[in-house]
């Protein structure tokens, strides 16, 4: 089974930036789908940025232009690079993983994705 870590989150300053870290295990065919989803206490979990396997990436309006989705596939790493950062991005953040289809689609649909890992908080104060 694909398991899932995350890294990287902290406290920082407005305008300020970090980048978060998910380290894949498990792996024996790599998910066609990887994604980032956050969630703030009482809120719903939401989908920030996927990526596909052929490259193709899916922001939500709230990040775009802000936070940048990448993976090194020979490592099996996936990040998420956070920049000009806000009090409103404070959150828990997740990586995800699915195979099949649809990753931007999804994005709206926490339920579709098979792997999550334990998450790591950002806070921006």
């Amino acid at each position: 089974d694909v398991q899932l870590v995350e890294s990287g989150g902290g406290l920082v300053q407005p305008g300020g930036s970090l980048r978060l870290v998910c380290t894949a295990s498990g792996v024996t065919t790599s998910p066609t789908c990887v994604a980032w989803f956050r969630q703030a206490p009482g809120k719903e979990r939401e989908g920030v940025a996927a990526l596909e396997y052929n490259g193709t990436t899916t922001y939500s309006d709230s990040v775009r232009g802000r936070f940048t989705i990448s993976k090194d596939y020979a490592k099996n790493t996936l990040y998420l690079q956070l920049n000009s950062l806000k009090p409103e991005d404070t959150s828990m953040y997740y990586c995800a993983a699915r195979s099949g289809g649809y990753c931007g689609y999804l994005l709206q649909t926490s339920a579709a994705w098979s792997y999550w890992g334990q998450g790591t908080q950002v806070t921006v104060s």
